[in-house]
């Protein structure tokens, strides 16, 4: 970690911009940029001001930069993007992912993608990922020249792995069935929590209906208008604290969707080693199926039916040159076989062995960013009740002194 990007560099997401421009189809559409600022951290430690480095990236190039690293590092666990629109969202809030406070919400989650994959042991040190930060033209064309578009495995082909391989890995198995239970516990988190936003909206604007109602009776009273005015005062001001507050629960719902998007990385992680698993039990049934070929035409038995062994009954058995030149063809590829498969087993273990290292890491982080998050939350949750408490104890003052 002591060599890790975000030591040696400090990474900001500094600002978002609407911008309207043409697509490859030559229409025109809306868009926003994300400005990107970079500072090298070794020039500051000797007393120096580095200067700061700075490029616009919309999030398609962060949605191709995160395809990259998915197909580069199929053993990782790739940190998500925040939403391109919005999901889970509180019903009074504004689902357009053009509404300012969306695209905010999206611009801290894009600079926290950025800093994940700097403090990441591997990724941080990918060059195309380096470009990414720091060059401005061309760096497109650097990522397509790597084909990993060529290299992705298609839905078709995981799913069909899915179904077929015949010996999974348990602990893949199991983590499966884990990130579908942590994504479905989030979710369903995140409608708790916006139905909670709901009733604290409803407390809040009922605080602000108090507010409005002593501020009309004390224009009518002489001796309690003081009282109930400062009174009415204090509901208004707690009234109109609700913003800040659904601000900060915004912030915690980002924490939580975070790692709802996080549990299809896991689940990216156990395709990559089923479709792996599978190629390797089809290679080994394709040189059991050769070495059987090749004792048949050695001994001229038959073990099991065959279209050949019906066709040598009826035209006759082949001449021992025929023989021989398909042992040897045979004999070629059972050697070229079993390289194959020594070569598969050793990638599926190097596989295991540093997707099993990752994923150890990301449930290290797991666990420590969302025990983080809750704790805010209960905090953020008590300091509100000692709010309402204390308006209600100043209230209390305010009637006193009637």
């Amino acid at each position: 970690m002591e060599d890790c990007l975000a030591k040696k560099m400090e990474i900001t997401v500094s600002e978002a911009e609407k911008r309207t421009g043409r697509n490859a189809m030559n229409i025109q559409e809306t868009y926003t940029a994300y400005l990107i600022e970079t500072r090298a951290v070794e020039s500051q430690s000797e007393g120096q001001c580095a200067p700061v480095d700075s490029l616009w990236r919309r999030y398609s190039e962060f949605e191709l930069l995160r395809n990259y690293l998915l197909v580069t590092y199929p053993h990782i666990v790739v940190p998500p993007l925040p939403e391109k629109r919005a999901d889970f969202v509180w019903h009074k809030l504004s689902a357009d992912n053009m509404d300012p406070d969306f695209v905010e919400r999206r611009r801290i989650g894009l600079e926290n993608f950025l800093l994940r994959v700097a403090s990441h042991p591997v990724l941080c040190q990918d060059k195309i990922f380096y470009s990414f930060l720091t060059q401005e033209g061309g760096w497109k064309e650097m990522v397509n020249e790597t084909g990993f578009q060529l290299k992705a495995d298609s839905r078709l082909k995981a799913l069909n792995a899915t179904f077929r391989v015949k010996n999974p890995d348990k602990r893949f198995t199991e983590l499966k069935h884990y990130s579908d239970e942590l994504q479905s516990v989030i979710s369903h988190l995140l409608r708790v929590r916006a139905r909670v936003a709901d009733r604290l909206y409803g407390v809040y604007k009922v605080h602000g209906n108090y507010g409005r109602v002593f501020s009309e009776w004390s224009a009518i009273e002489k001796e309690m208008g003081d009282g109930l005015q400062s009174a009415g005062h204090h509901m208004d001001v707690y009234a109109a604290s609700i913003d800040d507050i659904l601000e900060e629960e915004e912030h915690y719902a980002d924490q939580l969707k975070e790692y709802l998007f996080y549990a299809e990385a896991l689940r990216a992680v156990c395709r990559k080693h089923e479709l792996m698993q599978y190629d390797l039990e089809m290679a080994a049934q394709d040189l059991t199926s050769k070495k059987q070929q090749c004792e048949e035409l050695a001994t001229g038995t038959v073990r099991t039916f065959s279209l050949k062994g019906m066709t040598s009954k009826l035209f006759g058995q082949e001449s021992p040159e025929q023989r021989e030149a398909k042992i040897k063809v045979l004999e070629e590829q059972i050697q070229e076989g079993e390289e194959q498969l020594k070569s598969k087993n050793l990638e599926g273990r190097d596989f295991v062995k540093s997707a099993w290292a990752d994923i150890e890491r990301f449930k290290e982080q797991k666990n420590h960013d969302l025990k983080e998050a809750l704790i805010s939350y209960a905090v953020m949750q008590i300091s509100m009740c000692k709010k309402g408490i204390q308006v209600w104890t100043n209230a209390k003052e305010c009637f006193s002194k009637m």
